[in-house]
């Protein structure tokens, strides 16, 4: 496959090797740890199949115990907690090389019509996402062409990232900056039409910018780094139902950072401004010596 999307698809269809047991494939990459939101989004895939199909996802809790090794298949097991009139609950446990390196406990919920319905619109106005570069975009057009890893790491990326504010390069730009940013983000290309895929894709996807918002007041998003971050855990509500392949608004900020830990929240939005998911997240950085 050569499409960055099937091979999101491929890679959270997940191997059933028992009843309540998956494997999952685990990408062999330059990275030193598997990325966190693929763990996250198979684990997702696991609770699902265990399910009806009837009830979609409405929340999820996580943990990154320990990181991943790339290219070492991941196990993923479930356990059936509950299975109400309403809500079904799995509890599931990643192991890889007989060592726990995650878990998540999910939620699903039978759908049904409420009392009454409000949100807060979007904490600001953002451009269109087709005014916009590209990541690939702007990283070629400050440095003229791209390293050779992050071509790799390109033409491999699932998801069409463009930044609502241009990227900083420099420790000039990033004087008085808001712990916020803002990104638009689709898959790019079609996921199929199961809404299970599309909402493991989004937890895939969750987990690729939300740290940024800690980091950006203290160094420039793009470059050399200055900090080794790893996530911590990882919240997720889906409120409505959405496609991972079209647009969606992915508004992040960090309330705070201390104790070599920093906090992140995002609301998740539509072309139409309607809240799809919320997100919280808080992960560990520490600064890299020499």
């Amino acid at each position: 496959m050569t499409n960055p999307a099937e091979r999101l698809v491929d890679l959270l269809d997940l191997e059933q090797i028992e009843v309540n047991i998956f494997r999952g494939r685990s990408p062999q990459e330059s990275l030193q740890r598997v990325f966190g939101g693929q763990v996250a989004g198979q684990a997702l895939v696991a609770a699902g199949r265990t399910t009806d199909g009837g009830r979609p996802v409405h929340s999820l809790h996580a943990y990154f115990l320990r990181p991943g090794r790339p290219g070492v298949p991941i196990v993923y097991q479930v356990e059936r907690v509950r299975d109400g009139r309403s809500f079904t609950t799995r509890r599931v446990t990643a192991v890889q090389q007989g060592r726990t390196i995650f878990n998540l406990t999910a939620s699903f919920h039978k759908p049904e019509e409420g009392s009454f319905e409000h949100q807060l619109p979007p904490a600001r106005e953002v451009p269109d996402p087709e005014s916009l570069p590209t990541v690939t975009q702007e990283i070629k057009e400050h440095l003229g062409a791209l390293p050779e890893t992050l071509e790799r790491m390109a033409r491999r990326q699932p998801f069409d990232i463009r930044y609502a504010d241009r990227l900083r390069w420099t420790p000039e730009e990033i004087e008085h900056a808001e712990p916020r940013s803002a990104v638009w983000m689709r898959a790019v290309g079609p996921l199929g039409d199961d809404p299970l895929v599309h909402t493991c894709a989004l937890t895939y996807a969750s987990d690729m910018t939300l740290l940024d918002a800690v980091r950006i007041p203290v160094e420039p998003l793009w470059g050399q780094r200055g900090f080794d971050m790893a996530s911590l855990d990882h919240a997720m509500w889906f409120h409505r139902p959405f496609r991972a392949d079209e647009w969606f608004l992915y508004d992040q900020e960090s309330p705070i950072a201390t104790g070599g830990r920093g906090l992140a929240r995002g609301r998740i939005y539509d072309l139409e401004g309607r809240l799809l998911v919320s997100v919280v997240q808080e992960g560990l950085f520490r600064k890299l010596e020499g």
